[in-house]
Formats: structure tokens, sequence, C-alpha cells
């Protein structure tokens, strides 16, 4: 049984190694090998097979931030959408990044490999560039447009897939991207625009993981039960993760959805934030009983482990899971 997290927060990997080492990304060469050593290092020793890591493409598009930053959208009409720099966005992304998948490759522990890839999913990138409010508004005043901008950036999201499998592909086991498509009671666009507009973009890049002999693993929050089965059956995804109780219960993911795909995670956050050691205990011994004997299981927090997640949380939940291994 594979223990995953999707992110864990350097804060958190730094208490407990008891060694500084996050400002090392930010130095030169050196620095980041070092950095990378750590940061690898960390994985192999609390257990896992595979080292997490994306580098995110919202960041890198000009003149995004309207998810992350709150930012203005920068395109809001036809003509913005014309002179956008579409064609630039792959080497800019290359340009920042490819030192860092270079080096988790040469720093890779022996019999590990990566988890992840290029970050953002089409939906997040969208936002990056016009704002959530803005989308929505979009899809009603100009609909062609709108249809227009997530093939646009599904399109410059394959390019840079392409290169990155060429290049780095051997340090990946397992492909993925995070898109928030919901939140708790329903998708944050209609299912019917997801089904148009995202899905068959997820289709292109997967197929083009699939190529590569690698599964994919769809990282989602929400309550995306109405789309699924086209992210599994259209979209071609092999493995989904996140979850929240109060969505639905991480059983209610391995009833519907066990037997046909791999499910990630199973441990709420409010568990490892608010519970005692014990409770926590009894919560995860709980979820591997009823996930381990389904098509395909990681055990690990539902979304993340961010910085304010207490340290002896997230420790009781990994010491728990390599017990239950017979380690």
């Amino acid at each position: 049984m594979p223990l995953y997290e999707h992110i864990i927060s350097i804060e958190t990997m730094e208490q407990i190694t008891h060694t500084s080492f996050g400002p090392l990304i930010n130095g030169d060469l050196a620095d980041k090998r070092e950095f990378m050593k750590h940061y690898t290092g960390f994985f192999k020793e609390m257990g896992y097979d595979t080292v997490s890591m994306e580098c995110c493409i919202g960041p890198i598009m000009p003149g995004s931030g309207a998810l992350g930053g709150h930012q203005p959208g920068v395109i809001k009409t036809r003509e913005d959408f014309q002179r956008y720099p579409w064609d630039d966005i792959p080497s800019l992304f290359f340009k920042q990044y490819s030192d860092l998948f270079q080096l988790l490759e040469e720093e890779m522990p022996e019999g590990m490999k990566a988890i992840g890839g290029p970050g953002n999913g089409v939906f997040e990138c969208v936002q990056e560039l016009v704002g959530y409010t803005e989308l929505c508004y979009l899809s009603v005043d100009d609909p062609h447009l709108y249809d227009d901008i997530f093939h646009a950036v599904g399109h410059v999201m394959y390019k840079i897939w392409e290169r990155f499998l060429q290049e780095f592909g051997d340090t990946y086991t397992v492909c993925r991207f995070g898109d928030d498509l919901g939140y708790k009671s329903q998708t944050l666009i209609s299912t019917d625009s997801i089904k148009k507009n995202v899905v068959p973009e997820y289709k292109k890049i997967i197929e083009l993981v699939h190529h590569y002999k690698k599964p994919f693993l769809l990282h989602s929050c929400g309550h995306i039960f109405d789309v699924m089965e086209d992210l599994i059956h259209v979209a071609g995804i092999d493995a989904k993760h996140s979850n929240e109780d109060q969505i639905a219960p991480f059983s209610e993911w391995i009833h519907r959805y066990g037997d046909q795909i791999g499910n990630f995670g199973g441990v709420d956050m409010d568990v490892l934030c608010r519970c005692s050691q014990e409770e926590i205990k009894d919560y995860v011994n709980d979820v591997m009983a009823y996930s381990i004997n389904h098509k395909g299981f990681a055990l690990g927090s539902g979304n993340s482990i961010p910085g304010y997640v207490p340290v002896e949380g997230y420790l009781t939940m990994v010491e728990t899971a390599r017990r239950f291994r017979g380690e």
C-alpha cells in the first residue's frame, strides 16, 4: 500500500527533519541541488515510493494572477485574446523550470520515481487569465470566445506536456495535474461546459501521457460526481485524488469508483488538524480496511499537508500506515 501526498509544505519538512533548506530553492544551481537532495530525501525517509513534484503553468503565463493573485484578468475581449502571446508560454515554462526537473532526475533516490509534472489544469489556467466571475459572465456574453479560451489553453498545455514527456518523462512514474472543478455542493461551472470545454482538452493530454506508458492522476477538489463518468470514460483518468468528508466520505468514492480507477488520499485534513493521535489512528485504520482490496489505493491526506497541519497529526497518519505495512 503506497503513501501519497499531493503537496507537503517545506515548513513541515523542515520541522520534521530539523533542517532549514527552503531558502536554497532561490539560490544558484548548487543551492537548488542541495534543496533537491533534502526534498527528495524527505520522501524516502518517510516511506514514500514516489517524490511528488510539479511546476505550475499558471504563474508563468504572461499577465496571469486572476485566480492565484485576485488580479483583473488580462483577457476580456476577442482583441485581448488575439493579442495574447500564446506561443511564448511553452518556452517561458521550460526557461523557468527545466533546471528543477533536471535536478530532480539527478537527485532522485535509488529505487524511486516522481509523481507530478506540469502543474495546473485547463480550468485553473483559464481562470488565471480571465478570472472566475468574469469567466461566468463571458460564457453568456460571448460564448464563442469562452470556448476559444479553453481550447487555446488546452493547446498550450499539450505543447508543454509534449516537451516535458520527451525531456523528463523517464523521471516520472505517474503524471498528474491539479484542476479544482468543484466546491462543496456542485461544480464551479456547468457540467455541460466541463464536458464540452474541459474534458476534451484533458483527453488530448492524457492520451499523450498514455502514449508514454504512464498512468494519469487527476487532483480535483469539490463535488464533481456529475462529471466523474466523463473524466473516467472520456478523458481517461486512471486515478483521482482529493476528498473532503463534508462533501462525501472517502468510502463513497471507493464504493462508486474503486473498481474503475485508483483512489488516492482518504484522510480528511480536518481530522489531521483537530483530532487526537488515537482518533487519527482509528480513522486511518478504518480507511485502509475498506480501501485496500480495490483496484488502486494510496493513503494520504484528502488534500495536502500545508504548514498549518500539526506535524503530530501528519506523522501519526504516516506511522499508522507504515505499521499496517509491517514496517
